[in-house]
């Protein structure tokens, strides 16, 4: 298994005694693409503030391209992408002005990948930055994010305030881009259907730890809804499954279990005198299941 990039332990942030991030932990593999969901103020946000350096948390240690955030050198710098949630540029500034502004800062800016990119989310290069529109804005800061041609990109909510025509665009670059050797996305959002068609793993933040980090082939294996019918009152749980909810009514219930097996599967029917139907869900039924 190859090295993590990003790497996380014991991660405690709290503002104002309110805690956000408790006892995290976080493994992004080289060569990922994963996406980090959870709901609205969930610490999103916060943790990935933390795995950049730009927010100390209070207990906990990040290792980030081998080195700590906090004492990393430029080069190791260079290497990362990174798109806020809320983007600032210099308004004053045209499109064409700021990117050669910000590649000055950068030994390997790509100036012609640069400008396909401008052409890709049909940005001019001669529009001032004051006058884009927020999804305009935002197609722009991941423009700046990979034109350095990064090795870790790090993107907070990205397609937020983007069309549907560009959050597509935006999906294609990403999945070209991770196909190269090395490369390697985290992104947060929450919205599933774009985990589902752009990113193989998930970790799920949940009451300020990652519940869930692995493929989502996986967890859609592992997370099953079942129907059960009984031919005599149901028991108040039930034998041996991990339930994630579980609601009977007389002789019928839902369940929605954890990493049921074909065995426990036919176990329970022998037990229950039950016919049980097993229904896989969707990421977004997963995730709804997982919040409840």
């Amino acid at each position: 298994m190859k090295e993590p990039v990003l790497e996380a332990r014991g991660l405690h942030k709290s503002f104002k005694r309110k805690g956000v991030l408790r006892g995290l932990d976080l493994e992004v593999p080289e060569g990922a693409v994963m996406g980090l969901l959870g709901k609205n103020g969930a610490g999103k946000t916060t943790l990935i503030e933390c795995l950049l350096g730009l927010v100390k948390p209070n207990e906990g240690e990040i290792t980030l391209l081998g080195a700590s955030p906090w004492d990393m050198d430029t080069a190791t710098r260079q290497r990362i992408g990174y798109v806020p949630q809320t983007s600032s540029s210099f308004g004053w500034m045209r499109v064409g002005e700021l990117v050669r502004y910000i590649g000055a800062f950068y030994a390997s800016w790509n100036m012609d990948n640069v400008q396909r990119l401008l052409a890709w989310y049909e940005l001019e290069e001669d529009a001032k930055v004051g006058t884009l529109s927020e999804g305009q804005r935002q197609r722009l800061a991941i423009v700046q994010a990979m034109g350095h041609d990064p090795d870790l990109l790090v993107l907070d909510e990205p397609v937020a305030s983007l069309d549907p025509a560009a959050r597509r665009n935006f999906l294609k670059e990403l999945i070209e881009f991770n196909t190269r050797p090395g490369k390697t996305v985290l992104f947060s959002t929450h919205i599933t259907s774009d985990l589902e068609r752009s990113a193989a793993q998930v970790a799920i933040l949940k009451e300020g730890r990652i519940a869930f980090n692995g493929g989502i082939d996986e967890l859609k294996e592992r997370i099953c809804r079942l129907h059960i019918h009984a031919g005599r009152p149901l028991p108040t749980t039930l034998p041996a499954v991990r339930t994630l909810r579980y609601e009977k009514d007389g002789n019928t219930a839902l369940a929605v279990t954890d990493g049921i097996t074909e065995d426990d599967l036919a176990q329970l029917e022998q037990q229950l005198a039950a016919r049980i139907n097993l229904e896989y869900l969707s990421l977004e039924d997963i995730f709804v299941e997982l919040n409840r």
